[in-house]
């Protein structure tokens, strides 16, 4: 059985590992055996940085945590009695302890309608994907003692991306995983086996019983990764984003007529997308990326001359919007910088392409506001045309409009 604990003698390890051996004298002591588990032993396998702590805990989780709360000088402990967990939200890394358990659901709902009690293989096996499937010891005599029971690290290594059990019974149980694997393929650069695959696409339908809120925020976290067109195809390829997004989903295979433009609309919104995040780690200004043409399949036309047209697109797509901030329960905020970076997106871009007068520069100065730096950043990034000679040309009247504005 594998070691580990040599990883923690890294620097920024050195908080870790040094509440790690304070949970391990603790279980020492109360006669419990403990372990690191989850997103922290991978990420400490893979080199990240860490931000929280999973503790698992064979036996009693919330005492456990009131009392290494106590020993870290922590007053406040969150606990949550019907899952056996407590949140201890100590800083710079947040601790959550758990009870080993596995769950039974019922068929309507990801909540666990029933909760039993287990040991480390079987709290093991109930989670999402073998690279989270792995425990460390913290017990002073084992401590850094790697259980891996599922073949996480082999996964890791070839960065393959599967559940523990069967897919099916993973994916129903709870079919938020779903969109759980599309953020570490994205997140991580991995690739799904297929029969996950598979079982994603048998089970995606399963998603309207995970309410709208989770949705929404397993969506951002896809949008907040390094390539989110790597997510944002898998959800397409599962099935997932008809229901999550079916406005996204039918630009797929539509064709649009455009010398600085990706020739399909949905291609062309996730490179806009990548381009974006290539330039600013901002969610809100990514979520714009994406929605900036999602008008266009409502509104598109075709001309005789022009090919397709899409005329009001960016207006039909601010009214669209007010139905999409609904259904995802977006924040207020967020959903009028969207709608106002949907209704200009054409702006710069008609300004690119005109002679360049300074009441116009003034005028979108004024409607863009405070938003004008990322509204510039958009249109940039909507650039997705592969002929460099355009590419440059547009770039060049692009540094011209700035240059107007100061």
């Amino acid at each position: 059985m594998a070691n580990i604990k040599e990883l923690l003698n890294n620097a920024r390890y050195q908080h870790v590992r040094e509440l790690l051996t304070i949970a391990g004298e603790l279980s020492h002591r109360t006669g419990v055996a403990a372990y690191a588990v989850g997103g922290c032993v991978r990420d400490l396998l893979l080199g990240k940085n860490l931000y929280d702590l999973d503790l698992m805990i064979e036996g009693e989780g919330i005492p456990f945590a009131r009392k290494l709360a106590a020993k870290l000088g922590v007053k406040k402990v969150v606990p949550f009695e019907k899952f056996g967990t407590a949140l201890i939200p100590s800083k710079p890394i947040q601790i959550e302890v758990a009870t080993s358990r596995m769950e039974v659901y019922d068929a309507e709902s990801r909540k666990p309608s029933e909760i039993n009690y287990t040991d480390l293989h079987g709290d093991l096996s109930r989670r999402d994907f073998s690279i989270n499937a792995m425990a460390m010891a913290i017990h002073p005599e084992n401590f850094g003692e790697l259980t891996d029971p599922f073949g996480g690290i082999s996964d890791l290594n070839s960065g393959i991306l599967r559940t523990p059990m069967d897919p099916d019974e993973t994916f129903s149980d709870d079919p938020l995983r779903i969109m759980r694997a599309a953020y570490f393929t994205s997140k991580l650069r991995f690739r799904i086996k297929n029969d996950c695959l598979d079982s994603m696409k048998r089970q995606a339908e399963r998603i309207i019983i995970v309410s709208w809120e989770r949705k929404r925020d397993e969506f951002i976290k896809i949008l907040s990764t390094d390539k989110p067109s790597i997510g944002l195809l898998i959800l397409k390829k599962s099935g997932l984003m008809n229901h999550i997004f079916p406005e996204i989903d039918v630009m797929d295979g539509l064709e649009q007529t455009s010398e600085w433009h990706h020739k399909d609309i949905f291609l062309h919104t996730l490179q806009v997308v990548d381009n974006v995040a290539e330039l600013s780690d901002k969610m809100e200004l990514r979520f714009a990326a994406l929605v900036h043409d999602i008008a266009k399949p409502n509104t598109r036309k075709i001309d005789s001359e022009k090919g397709y047209t899409f005329h009001g697109h960016d207006a039909v797509g601010k009214r669209m919007l007010n139905k999409v901030a609904k259904r995802m329960k977006l924040p207020n905020k967020l959903a009028e910088y969207l709608k106002k970076l949907t209704l200009l997106h054409l702006r710069p871009i008609a300004l690119v392409k005109e002679e360049v007068t300074d009441s116009a520069v003034r005028r979108l100065m004024v409607d863009a506001g405070e938003e004008l730096d990322d509204l510039m950043t958009l249109c940039r990034a909507d650039i997705t045309t592969k002929n460099p000679t355009r590419v440059k040309r547009y770039m060049r009247n692009f540094e011209i409009v700035e240059e107007k504005m100061g």
